[in-house]
């Protein structure tokens, strides 16, 4: 059950264990380690997304739901959440995942001031985007990764990531995400690809990202029955030495 699964969390966070939802011990080299989960736990990282207003796709898509209390929504990789809070505050019923302890304490004192403290315990806990065990099988009628997907430290993890977030939609439910492309340089010159890895680039200050450019998106996601509800875009955004290439996406899962 997701409340058992959090209360579970919320033991690990306080200390009390070294496991967080599914069981996962974080401190294995594929999940903590000097690359991208050391630098989502940095202070100063923890303090820049909680200063983020939120995403201005979101806010827009959650215009179209008429019965948010009724709505199911992940915020899958919810950081200092911007995006919960948001959730919190219009009243729908959302749940937020994040696998750095740091996130996740400063989500659920966010959430606390909007639904209470019992419901930030509850609803906000570490996890992984390719274990989401403790949900049922369509469970989710809105999922958001934003700056998630690409976190992925292998091909491997990339793509059970994918089998999980299509497990736990719901038929004809919505997935907004959006990741980096290949195409970015945010140091001013091309990423460089690891050698023997499908799809993994060195160059992101955050360590090595795994990443898909846009129509290869469409037609992977396609394969899970996720078709695009508005065309697929990709947006450059200047870095202090160069840009990065976002991927934005917005699929609906077909109804079987």
């Amino acid at each position: 059950m997701v409340h058992g699964a959090a209360a579970r969390c919320d033991r690990w966070v306080n200390g009390a264990d070294a496991k967080g939802w599914g069981g996962r011990d974080i401190a294995t080299p594929e999940y903590r380690d000097t690359g991208p989960m050391s630098f989502w736990e940095e202070p100063e990282q923890v303090q820049r997304f909680a200063e983020k207003e939120p995403d201005h796709r979101l806010v827009e898509l959650l215009e179209s739901f008429s019965d948010p209390g009724h709505t199911r929504v992940l915020d899958l990789g919810c950081a200092s959440g911007r995006n919960t809070v948001l959730l919190a505050q219009l009243g729908f019923d959302f749940y937020a995942v994040d696998s750095s302890v740091p996130m996740v304490e400063r989500t659920r004192e966010r959430v606390a001031e909007v639904s209470g403290e019992s419901a930030a315990i509850d609803r906000v806990a570490v996890g992984w985007m390719e274990d989401l065990s403790q949900f049922e099988d369509g469970f989710f009628n809105l999922i958001v990764s934003l700056g998630i997907y690409h976190q992925a430290r292998s091909p491997g993890q990339w793509r059970r990531a994918l089998d999980e977030t299509h497990r736990v939609l719901a038929a004809d439910g919505l997935l907004l995400a959006a990741t980096f492309s290949p195409e970015s340089q945010p140091q001013g010159e091309p990423l460089s690809p690891v050698p023997g890895q499908d799809h993994m680039y060195e160059g992101f200050s955050s360590g090595p990202l795994c990443l898909i450019d846009q129509d290869d998106w469409d037609e992977m996601m396609a394969a899970y029955g996720l078709v695009a509800e508005i065309p697929t875009q990709t947006a450059q955004v200047p870095t202090e030495d160069g840009y990065r290439v976002t991927v934005n996406l917005l699929y609906r899962k077909r109804a079987s």
